[in-house]
């Protein structure tokens, strides 16, 4: 359930209901709006009448959450979050296009994309230090040379960046390098991971797994923010169906489903999703018609050559040309890019 306290409400009258709230075994959470405050209050749901909190003085409502996940809710905010990361921001009116190479290869390589993208007007630069792949003997990533190499691209063009952790010591290294952190597909449902990201105060970028539904997509997000860690932005990024034509099935109708269900921020992810670059520009231009607050877009200097997922990934030349389309969906649904 979500307390919505009054405008006059004093200090001492939130330390009260938080008090009773704590007392009762529910796990209190404050969610700050510009105008008011708001608990959210997680606990067993059977015990919520018994604590009378609408008589409470300084509450002005108080509104049970049916979902099983309570912070992520719309019903808990009501307005749509905001994610800043630097000078990126996610959730606002304009559009956060995250860009850069599969993998962290070498020096020139990513210095040469983030400058490119810089350009065409990204504000971020993604890039993998460390990647979970199916094949043993495929690339894996140079580990914490690739977080140097991406703190110095930060350095060079200013952009803030994103990198994939995928357990714990992963974790611990990159927070040191890197502005935002990744979940992975394949970590969607590791609670012990989506803890830890929680704690680590990082902004966060949670990725939907590959068969999930969106409830435990939500659930998942639901393990981070309930670590006091609201800094959280959705991924879509395709589900696994039986179509093989492309790399997973894009899931464009949870864009503006989960806009609804939560507060949190959504992006798309159209490169892993379709696995083919010359589908990565149609699907970045329906995910912003279907009110998508960002994109995430693979850009590797020579596609050819890449270490990883080189098939999806676009040329600087192809980014600069979708940077341009986006603008015009863009501005046709009231954003700008």
């Amino acid at each position: 359930m979500v307390i919505v306290m009054n405008l006059s409400a004093t200090a001492e009258e939130i330390r009260e209901v938080q008090q009773r709230l704590e007392q009762a075994g529910f796990q209190a959470h404050f969610i700050r709006g510009v105008k008011r405050l708001v608990i959210g209050a997680v606990g067993n749901r059977s015990a919520i009448d018994s604590l009378a909190l609408e008589a409470m003085p300084g509450v002005e409502r108080v509104i049970p959450i049916m979902k099983p996940y309570k912070l992520v809710s719309r019903e808990a905010k009501g307005k749509s979050s905001v994610v800043r990361v630097g000078n990126a921001t996610f959730g606002a009116n304009r559009l956060a296009v995250i860009a850069g190479p599969c993998a962290v290869e070498s020096e020139e390589q990513l210095l040469e994309a983030a400058r490119r993208v810089r350009a065409a007007g990204a504000c971020m630069l993604r890039g993998g230090a460390f990647k979970p792949r199916t094949s043993l003997y495929s690339f894996q990533g140079l580990g914490v040379e690739g977080l140097k190499l991406l703190a110095a691209a930060s350095s060079v063009t200013g952009l803030p960046t994103v990198t994939e952790v995928v357990d714990e010591a992963s974790l611990e290294l990159a927070v040191e390098y890197v502005d935002m952190l990744q979940v992975g597909a394949r970590n969607m449902q590791n609670f012990s991971l989506l803890r830890a990201v929680g704690r680590s105060g990082k902004p966060v970028l949670l990725k939907r797994g590959f068969s999930a539904t969106i409830d435990e997509w939500l659930m998942a997000a639901e393990y981070i923010v309930a670590e006091g860690n609201e800094n959280v932005v959705l991924c879509e990024r395709g589900i696994r169906t039986f179509e093989k034509a492309t790399r997973n099935t894009l899931d464009l109708s949870a864009v503006p489903l989960v806009k609804r269900l939560s507060h949190l921020p959504v992006v798309v992810d159209p490169s892993h999703a379709t696995g083919n670059r010359h589908l990565v520009t149609p699907m970045s231009l329906a995910a912003v018609a279907a009110e998508a607050d960002g994109l995430l877009i693979e850009v590797h200097p020579q596609p050819s050559q890449a270490l990883c997922d080189g098939p999806q990934s676009l040329s600087p030349d192809e980014f600069d040309i979708l940077m341009g389309q986006l603008q015009r969906i863009a501005t046709a649904v009231g954003r700008s890019a």
